[in-house]
């Protein structure tokens, strides 16, 4: 045990060493985790960003000036008028994702339409392709502003006036059922009552949508909000890990190349204390990792660990056991550090998408769901997330753990059954 552990501090030396690895390893996580953690929300008492919408009001009526002022109100969107053109090509250029145009008439056409059969106003909703999320949203909000806003106008005004006086004036030589037309007759004829009372009697205030909605978010316990910092912190933290088992194999790979493997196996040192020096030696920085990530994170960005801690920490001891594994696999099946660099990045960059570290996992399209759950770093960020911000007991880290850990002795298996001492 003692070359053994002289051969752990060594690969300690050398890690702290190199200032490029202690950059990599610690500091990039820092920066991009807190770069990502604002973008998607920033902590619980930070405020939402807004979507920014361009109105295009090509009708300039009573009733798209008040569809306007109800959107300027909203909470999720920043309503701003422009023309066509200015809009369209605001949207191409990615500088606004969503843009409406209102059609002339459509006050008068959307009024009519509520009562009478046949063309309606068409909205055209402009949007940038890399902002459906948005778009989707802008579309619900519009729906109801819109509904409002037309029914009001229906029911009081001139336009609502004039509207109803049509739609009786059409009925009369109309072909439609007796017993239809009788009824819609008596409810147009209601409608012009209504439109005649005063505006104190009336209100005017339009059909709304006939239910309120109440966000709960659920985290850890009542009065915890999300914190996007958490996730961000914990995707980076696995992302420069794996990173760092890269360069566990490229320096093992560089370490045959040079022919030092060929040296220590002419000592008194079996395979087992070569491999797992350097195995615990990369398990070691991976705890260190993780630790001096999620510290940052609690003292910046208040990023707690809600669940159990000791469930954080096997979760980390595993993912930091699986990812020198990691390490020990590429230089096993890597023929030279050139070609296995470039194929170990590609490899580490698609686990690291896959895992849900760049985007939480639920986003994912639903066939892409199960498929993740063959990627041990996607247990890895779902073990994180549950201790973390959901605050989950210590038995959702259990099936990480285990899956971690099967992870880590797949790959050490076949990297010890597949390294090789000499360079071909």
């Amino acid at each position: 045990m003692t070359a053994f552990w002289a051969l752990v501090i060594k690969d300690l030396r050398l890690f702290f060493g190199d200032r490029r690895a202690v950059i990599m390893s610690f500091i990039a996580p820092i920066l991009i985790g807190s770069f990502f953690g604002y973008v998607f929300g920033g902590g619980p008492k930070k405020e939402q960003s807004k979507v920014k919408v361009l109105v295009v009001d090509q009708d300039r009526s009573a009733t798209t000036k008040e569809l306007m002022g109800s959107l300027e109100k909203e909470n999720g969107i920043e309503a701003a008028t422009a023309e066509l053109a200015e809009a369209r090509e605001a949207v191409r250029k990615g500088r606004a994702p969503v843009a409406i145009v209102l059609p002339k008439g459509f006050g008068e056409s959307a009024s009519r339409a509520l009562f009478m059969p046949g063309a309606k106003p068409e909205i055209t909703v402009m949007y940038d392709p890399s902002h459906t999320v948005e778009s989707s949203m802008v579309r619900g909000m519009l729906t109801g502003q819109i509904m409002q806003t037309v029914s009001k106008g229906a029911f009081s005004g001139e336009t609502g006036k004039r509207t109803v006086s049509e739609a009786l004036r059409s009925l009369e030589g109309s072909t439609m059922d007796a017993g239809e037309k009788s009824t819609l007759q008596g409810l147009l004829k209601s409608v012009e009552k209504y439109n005649a009372l005063p505006p104190a009697s009336s209100g005017g205030g339009g059909f709304s949508i006939p239910f309120a909605m109440k966000d709960e978010p659920l985290t850890a316990r009542a009065g915890v909000l999300y914190n996007a910092y958490a996730h961000s912190f914990g995707g980076m933290a696995i992302q420069f890990m794996l990173f760092m088992g890269i360069d566990v194999g490229i320096g093992m790979l560089l370490l045959r190349q040079r022919g030092l493997w060929r040296r220590f196996r002419a000592a008194p040192l079996s395979k087992t204390v070569l491999l797992g020096s350097r195995a615990c030696s990369a398990t070691l920085i991976g705890m260190m990792i993780l630790s001096v990530v999620f510290t940052f994170a609690r003292v910046a960005f208040d990023v707690r660990i809600e669940g159990s801690l000791l469930g954080f920490v096997g979760v980390c001891a595993a993912f930091s056991l699986m990812t020198a594994a990691y390490g020990m696999l590429i230089a096993a099946i890597g023929r030279t550090p050139e070609a296995a660099r470039g194929l170990a990045i590609l490899a580490t960059l698609l686990m690291v998408m896959l895992s849900g570290a760049w985007v939480p996992s639920f986003l994912f399209p639903q066939w892409m769901q199960p498929v993740t759950k063959a990627i041990p770093a996607r247990w890895a960020m779902d073990g994180i997330d549950a201790m973390t911000w959901r605050g989950s007991g210590g038995e959702e880290a259990v099936m990480p753990i285990l899956v971690l850990l099967s992870g880590a002795l797949v790959f050490g298996v076949v990297a010890v059954w597949r390294f090789r001492w000499e360079a071909e």
